[in-house]
């Protein structure tokens, strides 16, 4: 039996962190073939990239002087520190750490297990869906509106297929942006042949053997012969079913040194329950920019620095035809829901000065308590990027920072690059909220 001083049970993006990090202290276990870009599968799709652009090279684990492990674990035994492979082997270990990830959740019913039905998130579902595509497909269902179903659907049109886009929620989104921020998605959808169909659930697949078709709650059928479920992911814990390692609905139960309730048995990633760092309370949050901040944390712990991780703050982005779209922490939908006694404000400027050929709107909202004027989210949707406005805006967020501390922002200006120097997009958002509470 051959033992290693940590073994990391998961080669995603929190794996490849740690081993980084941690480098010859660690054996990091794979049973893929090849570790993967997950959010750049729909632009593979799309033909913007290939299928070997969206796969990592093992370099990325072994080239800090790691050990890649390719197998399957088919048992922990955590009073022996051992590992148990489908293989046969065993491995013995001092630390464990566990970024099995999460997978697609497909729910329970009707017809879930016809051909032609799945989750989108291996290289096995991306190989699948660019075959079916490639061979003639006419019609497709995604189901789920957040980030993954619009790029899938979208990416879907360009190739050529007829593509019906459901969600349960009545906005595109909802986890990233509120309703009256998406009129210009709808526009942007509906003038790609994007169908949508909100406030439905699918109560059923159809078909014999393959899929032919979804039944809605409202009695409409959509035909289809290919059917994407995106409406989110479930915590990879199978594997620790039944055993004396705490979890919940959400995933692996860990404090924010990302210590399980076993001695020297940690948890980071889509794996683990996420926690709000404004609400405190359990929170979606699978996503590879909170996997890899959580196994920074426990890398310069187990190298003797003291690091805590403060919770989820939902920053994301995505792009919806010509326009970039970002959120982050909580929508005005989300923080009403949480308790807070909400105030929103808005801003509209151009991406350029007006008067620079090329300058496109950009438009923002911005969500505060109004008892303490404290930021709790934004909202940015764009003709240019905006993740580097989005960033910012978390920041302020995790610093519990006002309205007051935002109107004050020092920016800066230049006519390709902003709009007029007297007018930031982020300050007036503050600004106007501080009207609505003067």
């Amino acid at each position: 039996m051959i033992k290693h001083e940590i073994i990391v049970i998961g080669g995603g993006p929190a794996g490849i962190t740690l081993a980084k990090m941690l480098g010859k202290r660690v054996a990091v276990v794979r049973p893929e073939k090849a570790s993967m870009i997950y959010c750049a599968l729909p632009y593979a799709i799309e033909g913007i990239i290939s299928h070997g652009d969206t796969l990592k090279s093992d370099n990325l684990v072994t080239g800090s002087g790691a050990s890649l492990i390719r197998d399957t674990v088919a048992e922990v035994d955590w009073d022996n520190k051992i590992l148990r492979m489908e293989s046969g082997e065993e491995y013995g270990y001092e630390k464990l750490i566990i970024a099995t990830g999460a997978v697609p959740f497909i729910p329970p019913i009707p017809g879930r297990d016809l051909k032609g039905v799945m989750g989108f998130k291996t290289e096995k579902d991306l190989a699948v869906v660019n075959h079916i595509v490639s061979t003639g497909l006419d019609r497709a269902v995604v189901v789920g509106a957040g980030a993954i179903g619009i790029e899938l659907a979208q990416a879907l049109n360009h190739r050529g297929v007829e593509v019906e886009l459901v969600d349960l929620e009545d906005s595109v989104l909802p986890n990233l942006i509120d309703r009256d921020m998406q009129d210009l998605l709808y526009k942007e959808l509906d003038g790609q042949g994007v169908k949508i169909h909100l406030g439905v659930k699918v109560t059923e697949v159809k078909g014999t053997e393959e899929a032919e078709g979804v039944i809605l709650d409202n009695g409409d059928v959509l035909p289809a012969t290919l059917v994407v479920f995106a409406v989110g992911a479930v915590a990879e814990v199978s594997l620790f079913k039944d055993t004396a390692l705490k979890m919940d609905r959400g995933g692996i139960i860990v404090n924010d040194k990302m210590e399980t309730n076993l001695d020297n048995v940690y948890a980071v990633g889509d794996c683990t329950q996420f926690t709000s760092g404004i609400t405190g309370e359990v929170t979606p949050g699978k996503l590879a920019t909170n996997a890899v901040p959580m196994a920074k944390v426990l890398g310069f712990n187990l190298k003797g620095q003291d690091r805590r991780y403060p919770g989820f703050f939902n920053g994301a982005a995505t792009k919806v035809g010509t326009f970039f779209v970002g959120g982050t922490g909580l929508s005005e939908k989300a923080a009403l829901k949480a308790g807070f006694d909400v105030v929103s404000g808005y801003s509209a400027v151009t991406t350029k000065f007006p008067i620079i050929p090329g300058a496109e709107n950009k438009q923002m909202k911005l969500v505060a308590d109004r008892k303490t004027h404290r930021v709790l989210g934004a909202q940015i949707i764009s003709k240019e990027p905006v993740v580097g406005r989005i960033d910012l805006l978390t920041y302020a967020i995790q610093k519990e920072s006002t309205v007051e501390d935002l109107s004050a922002l020092s920016y800066a200006s230049q006519p390709h690059q902003s709009f007029y120097p007297a007018a930031n997009i982020v300050v007036l958002a503050a600004e106007d909220i501080r009207k609505k509470l003067a």
